[in-house]
């Protein structure tokens, strides 16, 4: 068996990680299958889902399984409803939105020169294979025989 993240994650947390990776259709089908072979599994599975708050939650059980604590679910979900709400202090929501979108227009031009920068060192290193090669023609094949002059 290859090394992936969803092996990991199933020998991280346990052998419904494998059905947590793949979302709620992975799980409904998992409770439907169980009905059709045998009653009760469909039932097991399905009380399981209801109790552990699987098809409720279901961004919490992901996480939690790809290791992010209690505790930073509840800050970043905190950082989101403050960000959402504003602080209250018109001005510096203000200041805030003029640095963040002074921010964004700033990431955008670097990655356009990061950009610019990559296709720069590739042409410079494709020039260069092509100087290489113009100086330096590579050899005839081995199975093809130079052809006699007349």
């Amino acid at each position: 068996m290859a090394y992936t993240a969803d092996y990991a994650a199933e020998r991280h947390c346990g052998p419904i990680a494998w059905l947590d990776s793949r979302g709620k259709p992975a799980w409904i089908t998992a409770m439907v299958i169980g009905f059709v072979v045998f009653w009760p599994v469909g039932l097991a599975i399905l009380a399981f889902l209801l109790w552990s708050g699987r098809m409720r939650h279901w961004g919490h059980w992901h996480a939690a399984c790809h290791g992010e604590s209690r505790a930073e679910r509840r800050r970043r979900r905190h950082e989101r409803k403050r960000m959402r709400e504003g602080t209250g202090n018109l001005a510096f929501d203000e200041y805030r939105e003029e640095t963040l979108r002074r921010l964004e227009d700033e990431q955008r031009d670097f990655e356009g020169f990061l950009e610019r920068l990559r296709m720069a060192k590739d042409k410079a290193e494709f020039d260069q294979f092509m100087a290489d090669r113009r100086d330096n023609p590579p050899p005839p094949e081995a199975d093809e025989a130079p052809k006699p002059q007349a």
